[in-house]
């Protein structure tokens, strides 16, 4: 069955085999031409050529998807098709959907992305999640494997470009929520201890480097306790470093419950307590491309609820209102601040100039 795409106006005035390249990678300009020449490729349901220029609002009628060969370009390796479970799976993780993101609730043992030994990951299920676009949606952040919650992704490439500049200049704020170890004191803080790669750990691990790592901050803050044996704390990150929460809340002398990697034997619990990491991306609070304001929440996975009732924590203590981080709070902030105040100074002084030429 053919298929039918309407041209965004991200889209408007590229070349057709533009388009393909942007949106049907796979599909390469030899068959792009092949299609057009043969009339199976159609815009506006008529016959096209390759070099054409886009209008937004056009249709282009595109040969089955089964007629599409598969990514022969050096180091791309071809994606199989998903199976209909995998279909089904991947779709029943989405918790929002619009026409610039989707947002899934990731599970906790699912990666992000594939590496070695790793299969099973988001990045492999994201042909799911088309929902009738004519490209697979793009990541723009990453979760830890065995963190779960709010994973958001990009549906557009303007999209893409968007929310990537949100998450490199932390205008995007993430909540997390944690099982930790006892109960911090004070009950609520920032941690600022700056981090870099442990040696010896291959890259696979961080810990706190004054000297040598780099900056990075976490607000926290104890929303409910079991006496002190385990807190339910929530996280904020105003910057972005890899394990950063994982190692905080360890350098805090409170590693999270089931962490093996940065609290060993200390990150456990008994009394039935599961043994999976309690790390949940909460909450996302992110500017929308198309406008207003993108704020997401992802229910808890099983493991912790559970958890959450063993220890007798009121869910309701979590609906808090987040107090108010102003961005030149943080470290991005504060050096867009004195570039900007350079910057000015630098247009004064050349009125200055200009004045004493005058």
């Amino acid at each position: 069955m053919t298929r039918t795409f309407t041209v965004e106006p991200d889209d408007a005035d590229i070349r057709l085999d533009r388009w393909f390249k942007r949106h049907l990678p796979d599909v390469s300009f030899n068959v792009v031409s092949r299609w057009a020449r043969t009339g199976m490729l159609k815009l506006d349901g008529r016959k096209t050529d390759p070099g054409d220029r886009l209008v937004p609002g056009q249709t282009i009628t595109v040969p089955p998807a089964e007629a599409t060969p598969v990514s022969t370009v050096p180091g791309d390796a071809p994606r199989r098709p998903l199976s209909a479970a995998e279909i089904e799976y991947a779709q029943s993780l989405v918790i929002h959907r619009d026409k610039a993101a989707i947002v899934i609730n990731k599970p906790a043992g699912l990666a992000t992305q594939g590496g070695t030994g790793t299969t099973t990951h988001v990045d492999g299920l994201l042909d799911a999640l088309a929902f009738g676009f004519p490209q697979r949606p793009k990541l723009v952040h990453r979760l830890d494997k065995d963190t779960s919650g709010v994973l958001l992704l990009a549906r557009t490439a303007r999209a893409a470009a968007f929310f990537s500049k949100a998450f490199a200049g932390r205008t995007a704020r993430k909540v997390y929520w944690a099982l930790n170890i006892g109960m911090p004191e004070p009950t609520e803080g920032e941690i600022d201890a700056a981090l870099a790669k442990q040696p010896g750990s291959g890259g696979e691990k961080m810990h706190v480097d004054p000297a040598a790592g780099l900056n990075a901050k976490t607000l926290y803050r104890v929303l409910d306790h079991a006496a002190t044996q385990a807190s339910w704390i929530e996280f904020q990150p105003l910057t972005g470093r890899t394990h950063q929460i994982r190692v905080h809340a360890n350098a805090l002398g409170h590693p999270i419950v089931g962490d093996a990697k940065y609290g060993g034997r200390d990150a456990f619990l008994t009394g039935g307590i599961s043994r999976k990491m309690h790390l949940h991306a909460r909450r996302l609070i992110v500017e929308h491309p198309d406008g207003g304001t993108l704020d997401i929440a992802a229910d808890l996975p099983t493991h912790m609820t559970d958890s959450f009732a063993m220890l007798g924590f009121d869910l309701s203590l979590g609906n808090v209102p987040l107090d108010e981080i102003r961005f030149s709070d943080t470290p991005e902030g504060q050096a867009k601040a004195e570039s900007a105040a350079a910057k000015s100074r630098r247009k004064a002084h050349r009125g200055e100039r200009r004045s004493r030429g005058g």
